[in-house]
């Protein structure tokens, strides 16, 4: 039936789109990471130009402080899109069962209309 081909199709274009999404989630948070890991290093290295590594120190560099706030909002991003993560890999493995279903059911109308 035409319907039920549409309807297949359908199903392969939304377990696409939820790859993709899914994919697109893995590399903002592999990014943010690398960005956090960079602004640590450079924590590092600032810390070790003023010999003062205490964060609550009345003359920590100012850079440092800056960039080890944003370093920690980073690491607040990469946890919000764990979340998010898991829910898409949900909504993936659902389109994924409903693709499923959709094929099963165009296999089963094509052999019933083989048959007749």
């Amino acid at each position: 039936m035409k319907t039920r081909d549409s309807l297949v199709r359908l199903k392969e274009f939304q377990v696409n789109e939820k790859r993709r999404q899914l994919q697109q989630l893995q590399l903002m948070m592999a990014e943010f990471d690398r960005m956090a890991k960079e602004l640590e290093h450079q924590i590092t290295l600032e810390e070790k130009k003023s010999g003062i590594t205490d964060p609550n120190h009345f003359a920590y560099p100012t850079f440092a402080k800056a960039a080890r706030q944003r370093a920690d909002n980073l690491q607040v991003s990469i946890r919000e899109l764990r979340v998010q993560q898991d829910a898409a890999e949900l909504a993936l493995e659902e389109a994924q069962a409903d693709l499923a279903k959709a094929t099963a059911l165009e296999e089963r109308d094509g052999s019933l209309r083989a048959r007749a």
